[in-house]
C-alpha cells in the first residue's frame, strides 16, 4: 500500500469511479478507498424476495429524522456505490436546467456555467458508459457533439403497444439513454436491471465501465472494506494533510497529495461534518456555512397502470420516458417533471411495500398493469440539511415543489387512463428511497455562498475536490448519473492540466473505448 498517494479517491460510486478512470492514464498514483466490498455471485442478487423483501442488500444502519426517529436508508456500501442497483438511466440534463427555471412553487437556480461548458464531457461520459440511445427522438434533447455508439435498448412486445398507445394520445414517447448491455443482460438474467443488484452482468455500472477501466492501468490502486472516519488538516483552511479510515476494526492512516471525496451527498457531507477540528468547529470546507446544506432528493412517484384487457408479458420493461412536461405542464405553465417506465414490478417486488397483501393477488395485478417513475424536480432549500453528532446522521428534508409533482402525477394517470388503463394508482417515495440524493457541497463562484468551485475544488482547502453528487447545484428532474460522470471526467482533465502540469494524454475512458 502507498502510504503517500498522490491522488487519494474516497469511494468507488459514479463521481469516484469515472475520475479514477479521467485520472488513470496521467500515470501519478492513485489510491481508491471503498468503505465496502465487492458483490460477488450469489443466489440472492437474482431473487426478488431476497433482494425487495427481506432486504438482503440493504446496510445495517440507522439514519434519524429530525425529531429522532430512526430510518434505514436505502443506500449501498458495496464497490460501485448505488450503482450497482441503479436503473442504468444516464441522461443529460436539459439545456433548460443549467439556467434559472422557474417553477410552480420557486425558482431553481441557475449553474454557474452552460450546458455548452459541460457539453464534450457528456459525449465522452456517455462513450465510457456505453450508452444506448436515440437522442433525436426527444423533443427537449438538447444538442449532442457525438451520437450515441449504440442503438437503444429495444421495446419488448407488450411494452411496444403501450409506447404506441401513449403516442395516440398525444404523447412523445421517446427510447430512454440506457447504459445496459441487453444481450448480456438476458443471457444471465430474467429480471429488470432497475433496482437489481449487478454482478458483470451486462449493466454499465461505476464499476463495470469505470473502475474496471481505471484499474487496468498499474498505478491505480482499491482498497475495499476501508471506511473513512476523517480528513485530517494542519491550520486553518490549510491542505488536507492526512485521511484515516477504519479497515478491519484497526484505525490507519494516509498521506495523499490530493483528496477528491467522493462518497455521496449524504456521506461525503457527514464526512465533512464530522472532521471539525479547533481550527474548523463548523466542520471542514465550511466556511460559507453550507456543508451538508441544500439537501435535494427528486419527489418521485410510482404511478401503476391496470387494465384486465392489457397483459404484461415484458422482463425488463424500463426502454421509454415521456419528457412532454418536463419544460411546461402541457398548456404552457410551469414545468412538471419527467415520465420513464420503471423495470418490471412483479408480484415479488410488490410484496415488499405490501405485505398484508395475498401473493396471488399481487401477481395478478401485476401480470395486467404497467409501471411507471413519476419524478419531478425537489429545488435547493438551505434548511434541508444533514448534519452529525458523532457517528449519528440525522437527515432534515421537507418537499419543495410537490404541488407540480402531484400536477405530473395526474397528467400521467390521465394518460393512461386514454390510452386504455382505466385504473391508475400511485404511491410516492419517501426519504427511506434515494431518489437521487444531491446538493449538500454546492458548486458556486462565490466561496461565501458556496463549497466548491466550478471545478468541484474546495474553496477553503486548494488539494480537496468534493465529486459526487454533492457538487450538483439543482437536482434537476432526470436522473443525475451521466450529470455527474460528465463532470467529473471535465474535474479530471482540469486537474492533469492545472495541477498535475500535463498538457495531453490518452485516458483510461478512451482505453475502454
Amino acid at each position: 500500500m502507498d502510504q503517500y498517494p498522490e491522488i487519494l479517491i474516497i469511494g468507488s460510486g459514479i463521481g469516484g469511479a469515472t475520475i479514477a478512470a479521467g485520472l488513470a492514464a496521467s500515470g501519478v498514483r492513485i489510491t481508491v478507498l471503498e468503505a465496502g466490498e465487492q458483490l460477488v455471485p450469489q443466489a440472492e442478487l437474482h431473487d426478488q424476495r431476497a433482494i425487495f423483501q427481506r432486504q438482503y442488500f440493504r446496510p445495517k444502519e440507522s439514519w434519524y429524522e429530525e425529531d429522532g426517529t430512526p430510518f434505514t436508508p436505502g443506500n449501498y456500501y458495496n464497490v460501485g456505490g448505488n450503482s450497482k442497483f441503479y436503473g442504468a438511466v444516464l441522461a443529460r440534463y436539459r439545456r433548460e436546467d443549467f439556467d434559472a427555471m422557474e417553477h410552480l412553487e420557486g425558482t431553481s437556480p441557475a449553474w454557474p456555467f452552460t450546458y455548452d461548458e459541460l457539453e464534450p464531457w457528456y459525449s465522452r461520459a456517455e462513450t465510457l458508459y456505453k450508452v444506448r440511445g436515440a437522442h433525436q427522438q426527444n423533443p427537449t434533447e438538447p444538442f449532442h457533439s457525438s451520437p450515441y455508439s449504440y442503438p437503444p435498448v429495444p421495446d419488448e412486445p407488450a411494452i411496444a403497444r403501450v409506447r404506441e398507445r401513449l403516442t395516440t394520445a398525444g404523447l412523445h414517447p421517446y427510447s430512454l439513454p440506457l447504459g445496459v448491455d441487453i444481450e448480456h443482460w438476458l443471457s444471465n438474467r430474467s429480471t429488470p436491471w432497475d433496482a437489481h443488484p449487478h454482478c458483470n452482468d451486462g449493466k454499465m455500472d461505476a464499476e463495470t465501465a469505470a473502475l474496471s477501466a481505471a484499474l487496468k492501468f498499474d498505478n491505480v490502486t482499491l482498497i475495499t472494506g476501508a471506511r473513512v472516519v476523517a480528513l485530517r488538516t494542519q491550520e486553518r483552511n490549510g491542505l488536507i494533510t492526512q485521511v484515516e479510515y477504519v479497515q478491519a476494526g484497526k484505525t490507519l492512516t494516509l498521506n495523499p497529495s490530493r483528496v477528491i471525496l467522493s462518497a455521496g451527498a449524504v456521506q461525503s457531507a457527514a464526512l465533512l461534518l464530522r472532521s471539525a477540528d479547533k481550527n474548523h468547529p463548523g466542520g471542514l470546507a465550511n466556511s460559507s456555512d453550507q456543508v451538508g446544506r441544500n439537501f435535494m432528493n427528486h419527489n418521485a412517484s410510482a404511478v401503476i397502470g391496470f387494465s384486465p384487457w392489457f397483459k404484461n408479458t415484458s422482463v425488463y420493461q424500463k426502454t421509454f420516458g415521456i419528457d412532454d412536461f418536463y419544460l411546461h405542464d402541457g398548456k404552457g405553465g410551469p414545468p412538471l417533471g419527467n415520465i420513464q417506465l420503471l423495470g418490471r414490478v412483479s408480484g415479488a417486488i410488490l410484496k415488499g411495500s405490501m405485505p398484508g397483501a395475498p401473493q396471488w393477488l399481487l401477481n395478478r395485478l401485476s401480470g395486467h398493469s404497467i409501471d411507471f417513475y413519476a419524478m419531478s424536480e425537489d429545488l435547493p432549500c438551505p434548511e434541508n440539511r444533514v448534519t452529525v453528532k458523532g457517528d449519528r446522521i440525522t437527515l432534515k428534508w421537507q418537499r419543495t415543489n410537490w404541488k407540480a409533482h402531484l400536477a405530473l402525477v395526474a397528467a400521467l394517470k390521465a394518460a393512461l387512463k386514454q390510452a386504455g388503463f382505466p385504473i391508475a394508482m400511485s404511491r410516492p417515495f419517501d426519504r427511506r428511497t434515494p431518489s437521487h440524493q444531491c446538493g449538500t457541497a454546492k458548486m458556486g463562484t462565490d466561496p461565501r455562498t458556496a463549497v466548491v468551485d466550478t471545478f468541484c475544488r474546495s474553496f477553503d482547502h486548494k488539494n480537496l475536490f468534493v465529486v459526487d453528487a454533492s457538487f450538483l447545484p439543482t437536482s434537476a428532474a432526470v436522473n443525475p448519473s451521466l450529470t455527474i460522470a460528465a463532470q467529473a471526467l471535465r474535474v479530471a482533465d482540469h486537474i492533469i492540466t492545472t495541477d498535475l502540469g500535463v498538457s495531453s494524454r490518452e485516458d483510461a475512458t478512451t482505453e475502454l473505448a
